[in-house]
């Protein structure tokens, strides 16, 4: 073949291979935007006041932490992002097509969800996504979590149901190892329905028409939704209680499964070295004598043991999880002067803290991010709490980890419902409680001992608080002595202000704005559930411009420093009269509320730092001069 026509043939091949490669580069920068196109059109919704943290979202990968530390696997993976999602009409087939993408786990009414819709009684979110098993876990078992969803759920895989659950605040899971196929992707559909406020069910500040200390509505997925391979014998759960009295610790495992010769071993570690071991047959409780220079747990020294709990079952280990646990204790007893006071460790302790309700101007009930989540509970410990009242929610696992960590100690409210009253129309409570049906009293039990189980191992839980004021409070005494039988570990609140019983281990008083004691109990302790409320509206940190209330509001971030100081005062004189807690309202602002400690955005703090914080240890330390 002569040369020149052997360059033109060489010559002709390589424009071919340019133009050829130019259609691959062009093909796969089409096929990556389609890849990314649906992160990249996700943005958060509405024009509402944002934290900070909304811009650090991802929506390929939102809250990535492993969302349950207190017994945390090495194995897991978690489904949160993009999901389809449709509205339907109550009751009708699931959808074939689909609305747009909603980000999980924020609730579809914030902004963060990225669609910031109503849906009602009337309407059901639907969900959906594809997603892939590990080819390691092939063999296993595989199991599907849920953080929390709000409040009715029902869940298919690969359009085979593998259960159902009611209650919008706590953990449930489903094995859907028979569901899932051998090869290629699998399908997650959840099915929600929420009444809100046209339901009984618990649902806290949520209601459908907001206004004043009543919030937006939460509708559907709101914590993280993820799976981890086990077993088929495997650690269900764990049940952890300290003794400082026996200087003992127990440690009961829940298993999937239980065989006589199930072997239990429990590590208690010091900084990694291992300082107890104690080992149990059949499932049996874990007894651990702890070391005599035993460290206890306290909000100055929030010292934590780490735990290795380990299953084996005919000598192979069939499960092992990481945990922690505390030595403390919660309780009550007379001082010399005749006062019941509230003791942890067997020693007084006057309790203060914040309102905490736990809510966020861009996700709702859900943090932005895992770093938005602890700055609350580090806030609350820089200005020198050593409290927190949770206020009507239940807040994901990771936040009372975090308590645990930084030594703040946790009254838990649960989240009223039925029907609460208007309060503002009520100025005095009249000592009538509601009358629930059997349905509604049925959920109530039901869903406040769930929380109760779910929350029982996090050393933080001090105080459990059945009913606040009068908002669906129903008998009384028979809930508390019901509350305190399941767990006699930790103290009870009767009704937090509320219509009052002599029962539980607390009398709780509320009154706004400055503190007053207006009863005293001889028998239990006296303690002062909310004031405060102080107001400071701050232009562009607002949930609504025009409609801000407060109990009492003042012009500047001093005027508001100087009335904190001086109740606080107030509050100081009234410790020796019998008070042995008190909560302030509130940490931030939340919606139209501007009485927050912080804006509701988190960006401003609205007081003197230093000054309250040396007031608020002043009172911390009252009960120790």
């Amino acid at each position: 073949m002569p040369g020149n026509l052997i360059s033109l043939l060489l010559c002709r091949l390589n424009i071919l291979f340019i133009v050829n490669m130019k259609r691959i580069i062009l093909w796969a920068s089409l096929l990556a935007l389609f890849a990314n196109e649906s992160p990249a059109q996700w943005k958060p919704a509405g024009d509402r006041i944002k934290t900070e943290w909304a811009a650090k979202v991802d929506p390929a990968n939102p809250l990535p932490e492993y969302p349950r530390p207190i017994m945390q696997r090495a194995e897991w993976q978690h489904l949160n992002g993009l999901w389809n999602y449709a509205l339907i009409e109550k009751g009708d087939a699931l959808p074939e097509t689909w609305e747009g993408e909603i980000l999980v786990p924020f609730a579809i009414e914030s902004s963060l969800s990225g669609v910031m819709r109503e849906v009602g009684e009337k309407k059901e979110l639907v969900y959906q996504r594809m997603f892939s098993v590990p080819a390691a876990w092939r063999s296993r078992r595989v199991l599907l979590h849920f953080g929390a969803v709000d409040w009715k759920a029902d869940v298919w895989v690969n359009d085979i149901k593998v259960g159902s659950h009611t209650g919008g605040y706590t953990p449930f899971s489903f094995d859907v190892t028979a569901a899932l196929k051998a090869k290629g992707e699998n399908k997650l559909t959840v099915r929600v329905w929420d009444p809100t406020d046209k339901g009984t069910q618990p649902r806290g500040k949520q209601v459908s028409r907001p206004s004043g200390i009543w919030y937006t509505p939460v509708t559907g997925i709101w914590q993280t939704v993820w799976m981890e391979p086990v077993e088929e014998a495997h650690i269900a759960s764990l049940r952890i209680t300290p003794d400082i009295d026996r200087n003992r610790m127990t440690v009961e495992a829940l298993l999937s499964n239980r065989h006589a010769d199930d072997l239990m071993e429990v590590t208690v570690t010091d900084g990694g070295r291992t300082v107890a071991v104690g080992k149990s047959l059949g499932a049996e409780k874990v007894e651990i004598e702890m070391p005599q220079d035993v460290r206890l747990w306290t909000p100055d020294t929030p010292f934590l043991y780490g735990l290795e709990v380990t299953l084996k079952r005919a000598g192979k280990v069939t499960d092992r999880v990481e945990s922690y646990a505390a030595m403390r204790k919660y309780s009550t007893r007379r001082d010399k002067n005749g006062i019941v006071r509230m003791e942890l460790n067997n020693q007084p302790l006057f309790q203060f803290g914040p309102l905490d309700q736990g809510w966020w101007p861009d996700g709702l009930y859900t943090a932005p991010t895992d770093e938005a989540l602890r700055y609350d509970v580090q806030k609350t410990k820089d200005l020198g709490f050593n409290m927190i009242r949770k206020h009507i929610k239940v807040e994901p696992a990771r936040w009372y980890t975090y308590c645990d960590q930084l030594g703040i100690i946790v009254w838990q409210d649960m989240p009223s419902g039925d029907r609460n009253p208007q309060w503002q129309n009520r100025k005095y409570f009249d000592g009538t409680e509601l009358k629930r049906s059997a349905e509604s009293e049925a959920t109530y039990r039901k869903e406040w001992r769930e929380i109760m189980d779910c929350l029982y191992s996090y050393p933080c839980i001090g105080t459990w608080v059945p009913f606040n004021e009068a908002w669906g409070q129903f008998k009384t005494p028979e809930i508390v002595e019901w509350t305190k039988q399941h767990d006699p570990t930790r103290l009870v609140n009767p009704a937090s202000g509320g219509n009052h019983y002599t029962c539980g281990d607390l009398l709780d008083l509320h009154h706004y704005p400055q503190p007053e004691m207006y009863l005293y109990d001889a028998q239990r302790a006296t303690v002062l559930g909310e004031y405060g409320g102080i107001g400071l509206v701050l232009k562009d940190h607002l949930w609504e411009p025009n409609r801000n209330w407060g109990y009492v509001q003042f012009g500047s971030s001093q005027e508001v420093t100087e009335q904190y100081v001086n109740y606080a005062d107030m509050l100081y004189d009234l410790v020796p009269r019998g008070f042995s807690a008190a909560v302030y309202t509130q940490t931030t602002d939340v919606e139209i509320e501007v009485n927050g400690l912080m804006t509701y955005d988190r960006k401003v703090i609205k007081v003197d730092e230093a000054r309250v914080r040396e007031a608020n240890q002043r009172l911390c330390r009252s009960l120790a001069e």
